[in-house]
């Protein structure tokens, strides 16, 4: 019998459901569109729990609160491959998070798996199963699905129960279970996931060609289109595309005439928008200099701080090595850097990363330790008590 199921009545939800309860961790996917819309529609919840697996149908079933009373129990782990785009679907439907949560792409990481693995690579490194990809641009809203939509929506599920097992238990073994705890809390901080327009300027493409004047402006024409976006439930572009709010920002026009001069402005979204789109460029003018917004500036560093940023990314590609785990995973450049600059506020100061490599890192940029080659491997000498040095690859 097969293990595999459909689930489009009420009652069957509830059926399984029951059985879901009884576990103590289930695996989870979705699948959505949102090519038309603002927000993703939800097509598909795939669940799975040893012995089953359950393709669950929200668009016949209409309503999933079996199903979410299940997905919201804190006592039932939610094991996710990069989560953040299924968590903000359910953070969609009850502004809430289906807390805990255990990603698998997080935990590759950690075990050197991968630096940002996808589901198909992690299945095929870890069980050697090469996974179908006939269907990966399924239109997930139509009806009805066919068998071969259905398991390969399954086996989204299916692999991820033999990883979770497998990446626990290694996890656990090498004592890095809890290593993992502080990922997945910045996984599911309710604040990535809340929708703020005054804060959606940051995610236009190109903005980082504006100066601080046309950024106010940008800002503001960014929450209005954000806004719209929300009330319309269409998608951002469809609004206007991010070329053109920068191009907004960069004239910033206060006259129709001049708005109509624009690049990339249709003259139905001038009908439709202008007056909106005038609005906000004039809002920014007035606007006092103090309450523009700021982006990150990249830290300036002489060449003598560039000389060791290269130290501490040797020394940080040694610890990774002795660990393995990806060197990409504990620090970019840019986080070298703002540690060399004086800044402490560093994911690798911190959590699992500081016991794996930051505290090396830092007692070489603080001068308590240094760097020597021995028999053509990097050491660290001098370095704090009980902080032993890499071992040779």
């Amino acid at each position: 019998m097969s293990e595999d199921s459909y689930v489009t009545d009420p009652s069957e939800l509830r059926a399984v459901c029951v059985e879901l309860a009884q576990h103590s961790w289930l695996a989870l996917d979705t699948e959505f569109v949102r090519e038309r819309t603002f927000f993703p529609k939800l097509c598909l919840v795939q669940v799975a729990v040893p012995g089953r697996v359950a393709c669950i149908d929200p668009l016949l079933l209409g309503d999933l609160e079996p199903l979410l009373q299940v997905l919201y129990d804190p006592g039932i782990v939610k094991v996710l491959h990069a989560a953040a785009q299924d968590l903000e679907i359910f953070y969609g439907l009850r502004a809430a998070l289906p807390v805990p949560v255990f990603d698998t792409q997080i935990a590759a990481m950690v075990l050197g798996q991968g630096e940002q693995v996808g589901y198909g690579g992690l299945v095929r490194a870890l069980l050697g199963v090469e996974l179908e990809k006939g269907h990966t641009r399924t239109d997930w809203a139509q009806r009805p699905l066919e068998p071969g939509q259905l398991h390969y929506a399954a086996d989204d599920v299916r692999y991820l129960r033999d990883i979770y097992l497998r990446q626990r238990q290694e996890l656990e073994a090498r004592g890095r279970l809890s290593w993992l705890d502080e990922d997945f809390a910045e996984l599911c901080d309710p604040a990535r996931y809340r929708m703020e327009p005054e804060s959606a300027w940051r995610r236009v493409k190109g903005m980082s060609t504006l100066r601080e004047a046309g950024l106010a402006t940008l800002q503001q024409l960014a929450a209005w289109r954000e806004r719209e976006a929300v009330a319309c439930n269409k998608p951002r572009r469809w609004i206007v595309g991010d070329e053109v709010l920068v191009e907004l920002a960069r004239r910033r026009p206060r006259e129709p005439a001049l708005l109509e001069r624009s690049r990339g402005l249709g003259e139905a979204q001038i009908r439709r928008y202008g007056k909106e789109m005038l609005a906000a460029i004039a809002e920014a003018a007035d606007l006092p200099r103090e309450a523009w917004p700021r982006r990150r500036e990249r830290v300036q560093l002489s060449s003598h701080q560039e000389a060791l940023v290269d130290a501490a990314s040797a020394v940080l590609r040694a610890y990774a090595a002795r660990h393995d785990v990806s060197p990409a995973s504990l620090a970019s450049r840019a986080d070298l850097e703002r540690l060399v600059a004086g800044e402490r506020d560093v994911a690798l100061a911190h959590g699992w990363r500081a016991e794996i490599a930051g505290r090396a890192v830092l007692s070489l940029l603080e001068g308590k330790a240094g760097i020597s080659v021995d028999e053509g491997a990097l050491k660290l000498t001098a370095a704090r008590a009980g902080e032993a040095p890499p071992s040779k690859p």
